[in-house]
């Protein structure tokens, strides 16, 4: 069927990008989460939608292993209390969701990640805007356009594409080589 072909040629095409555009950036946000880390701070991840659940993936990642041995590494989606996420949606709204954990959890010199592919989401916008008072440090993975979330951010990771669905494909490829790179600097007890 030629759907699928061409949703594989998108991918390819949106990866081979990537190759261009995400190398630089993604090494300076993996030393940055290395360095959160070592300093003893952690890792705080929030999105909606399929951007939440690599949120879930990535921290699992993270706290549990990737690919090697090595102790525990702090990180936390905010993605996961259904009921804080309910709680707060309820009481405050959804605009809320994320910014009431941020104001409970994050301290200065965590490492604040958001997932983004419109780089336009209120909710992530407003927890961005509350981890940046809190002197966190941010950064957003959004689609090519790159959104608001792009410019609020310390660092921005841009997919280059303006489809939701190859964003969250190229976002999970960078979550993975990020765990990658965090995991070779703390294996073997480093």
């Amino acid at each position: 069927m030629a759907v699928v072909i061409d949703r594989i040629d998108e991918h390819q095409a949106v990866i081979s990008k990537m190759k261009e555009s995400i190398e630089q950036p993604l090494l300076q946000l993996a030393a940055v989460a290395t360095d959160t880390l070592r300093r003893g701070k952690k890792i705080v991840l929030l999105g909606n939608g399929g951007s939440a659940a690599d949120c879930q993936h990535i921290a699992a990642e993270l706290v549990g292993r990737f690919q090697r041995q090595r102790r525990a590494l702090p990180a936390i989606a905010l993605t996961t209390d259904t009921s804080i996420l309910t709680a707060v949606g309820n009481d405050f709204g959804i605009e809320a969701i994320f910014v009431r954990q941020v104001e409970a959890l994050v301290q200065e010199k965590d490492l604040v990640i958001a997932l983004s592919t419109s780089g336009s989401s209120p909710n992530v916008l407003l927890a961005v805007e509350a981890a940046r008072a809190k002197q966190a440090i941010t950064a957003g993975l959004t689609g090519a356009k790159g959104g608001a979330l792009a410019e609020l951010c310390d660092l921005a990771i841009q997919a280059p594409s303006d489809v939701a669905a190859r964003i969250q494909e190229a976002h999970i490829l960078i979550g993975h080589i990020l765990c990658e790179l965090i995991e070779k600097e703390f294996a073997d007890g480093r």
